[in-house]
């Protein structure tokens, strides 16, 4: 299969588990705050699921500095190599040898749904043909600067000085990130000016990496004018 289509699969994966670990833990957090409850189940319930979900987070930071072929690869390699390295020792600590078995569950339902993914390399990039003599560029059009609301300036500001990204935590929910606490706009906001012209997001990156947003040209006269 080809990258992208390999990217998919494994990000929706990727959010069912994070997805189920983070339930697991508001179950847990829930009980926690009533007396007298049966914790020992949810405990249990919630450290399963967070190992289910730790092989699927260590794919991506090695997807995002590797692509998608060479982390799979890589992920897998050092999965299988963990599962050989556990042996049989056990700690006199129960929830230590409880904490290796879960590991070990995780990993190999990693390598189970990934066994079998035969991800294309990449097409090689074609010779550049010879260029042509180059000729003086012709005068660029003056830009037609439309007028924006005083929340439209301040959506296109943050995009301009806040590194804002847009990054979806799981299946069909995307939030805005930014480098500052306070200056957060709503995501609404940034999908319009987006959707404007105004600005433009890096689609290279899968959202759930994270795609930063930038002003195009148009969001750069607005603020300028």
């Amino acid at each position: 299969m080809d990258a992208t289509t390999a990217l998919h699969f494994l990000t929706i994966r990727a959010n069912a588990e994070a997805e189920a670990a983070e339930t697991a833990r508001q179950k847990l957090a829930e009980a926690c705050a009533v007396k007298g409850s049966q914790l020992t189940y949810l405990m249990e319930a919630a450290m399963v699921a967070d190992a289910h979900a730790r092989p699927w987070v260590d794919l991506f930071l090695r997807i995002e500095r590797l692509g998608v072929r060479e982390g799979l690869a890589k992920m897998r390699a050092e999965a299988t190599e963990a599962l050989v390295s556990y042996g049989i020792a056990l700690s006199t600590s129960m929830v230590t040898n409880a904490e290796r078995l879960y590991e070990q569950e995780g990993l190999r339902r990693f390598l189970s749904a990934t066994n079998g993914m035969d991800i294309e390399d990449e097409a090689p990039v074609e010779e550049a043909a010879p260029a042509a003599e180059e000729q003086p560029a012709p005068a660029p059009a003056p830009v037609d600067v439309p007028k924006a609301t005083e929340a439209q300036r301040r959506t296109l500001l943050a995009i301009r000085d806040c590194l804002i990204e847009l990054q979806e935590v799981r299946v069909g929910q995307v939030r805005v990130v930014s480098n500052r606490f306070d200056v957060r706009p709503r995501r609404d906001m940034v999908e319009w000016v987006i959707g404007q012209g105004w600005a433009a997001r890096d689609t290279s990156t899968s959202l759930f990496q994270g795609q930063k947003v930038s002003l195009a040209e148009v969001g750069t006269a607005i603020l300028a004018s």
